[in-house]
């Protein structure tokens, strides 16, 4: 039978997430040794697994042969002193793709609306369609969010807005007065999902505390992961700070083991490892310069980012980025189309080590002269 016969049509409508490109199947389809590709396709953090996470994982197994605590007791309470929250506030996650979902399912019934920006997170759209809800899509400024069109843009029957700040794939970012000033605007029966999975990234002057917000706001509910800066991207760990009206509905529909044992003691390692985080913000800053500095010697325009990715323009028509992207994979590096975002002359590139971010130059380079 075909798949039409079973499932709503809103679900069969659904086009599935496509992620980045493994090494492995890069090196399978292009006869390439694996050790010599360079991803830069997923915006994970180039140093990888901190040591401290890999250090309290080794000391988990042993409890491996039971089930996780399905509470989280410990990490959130680590969040919760990091925050400055009560622990009954955080949700725990399977990655922040599971909390963003989580709140489709928990505050939204099928028909009633969603707004999200023009070229924001894919995951939005796949939420939204998920629930049947009806997309409300806010044409982007600036390749960013207009949060006053977004406000206007919101209907008696919306009960979800989602906000990526910094924004993914672009690399925009909203400062905190604007974010405030649009929260305090939307209605009350409105819940603000404020995605800021590259937070970390942002430079001491853009950063705010945005789950101090949380306690002036009960609609606003602030998402974070542990796969970007964190170096946890195959732990799959994120949370979400609200005010208990909002958790308690999430947690109702939350899998009671989302988060293993293995990514919750990682995740409380890495929380803690300032040193970490403060050499993978380094390196993402002195990488943003190294691609920058390339991109404007080639004469590429590319969107100014505030995350650990550049989206840069590499031809003036629409087959540009499935073009250079062939190029790119050919000669070993992986990088990210985004022609399904409605972009299909750019590309996206995470920032590597330098090293790595060299080598992407160089292809590119080759690329954009064949």
């Amino acid at each position: 039978m075909s798949s039409k016969n079973y499932g709503p049509e809103y679900v069969r409508a659904i086009a599935p997430y496509q992620a980045g490109k493994p090494i492995s199947e890069v090196a399978r389809e292009f006869g390439l040794d694996e050790a010599t590709i360079v991803k830069l396709a997923s915006n994970e953090n180039p140093f990888g697994v901190p040591a401290s996470a890999q250090q309290a994982m080794a000391a988990a197994v042993a409890e491996l042969g039971r089930y996780p605590d399905a509470n989280g007791f410990d990490l959130k309470g680590a969040l919760a002193k990091r925050y400055d929250v009560p622990a009954d506030w955080i949700t725990l996650g399977n990655g922040s793709n599971d909390i963003l979902e989580i709140a489709a399912h928990a505050f939204v019934e099928r028909g009633q609306s969603i707004v999200y920006a023009q070229y924001s997170f894919a995951v939005y759209a796949l939420a939204t369609q998920g629930v049947g809800a009806q997309h409300i899509v806010v044409p982007a400024k600036a390749h960013g969010h207009d949060l006053p069109a977004m406000l206007a843009a919101i209907r008696e029957d919306t009960r979800l807005v989602f906000i990526a700040n910094p924004n993914n794939p672009t690399g925009t970012f909203i400062p905190a007065a604007e974010i405030e000033a649009f929260v305090a605007k939307v209605p009350a029966h409105v819940v603000v999902v404020l995605d800021e999975a590259y937070n970390e990234f942002l430079s001491e002057e853009n950063q705010f505390e945005s789950a101090a917000w949380v306690k002036k706001y009960p609609n606003l509910l602030v998402s974070r992961t542990f796969s970007k800066a964190y170096g946890l991207a195959g732990l799959r760990v994120g949370f979400a700070i609200a005010q208990p009206a909002l958790t308690d509905l999430m947690n109702r529909i939350r899998q009671p083991f989302n988060v293993n044992s293995l990514a919750q003691a990682a995740a409380i390692a890495a929380l803690n490892d300032k040193e970490f985080l403060k050499q993978s913000a380094a390196n993402n800053a002195a990488g943003y310069q190294q691609f920058v500095e390339a991109f404007e010697q080639m004469g590429l325009e590319y969107v100014p980012s505030y995350g650990n990715f550049v989206l840069v323009k590499v031809g003036s028509d629409a087959g540009a980025g499935a073009r250079v992207n062939l190029s790119l994979l050919k000669q070993g590096v992986i990088v990210r189309p985004v022609g399904n975002y409605g972009l299909p002359e750019w590309l996206r590139i995470s920032i590597g080590l330098p090293q790595e971010n060299a080598v992407f130059i160089a292809a590119l380079a080759k690329a954009l002269a064949e």
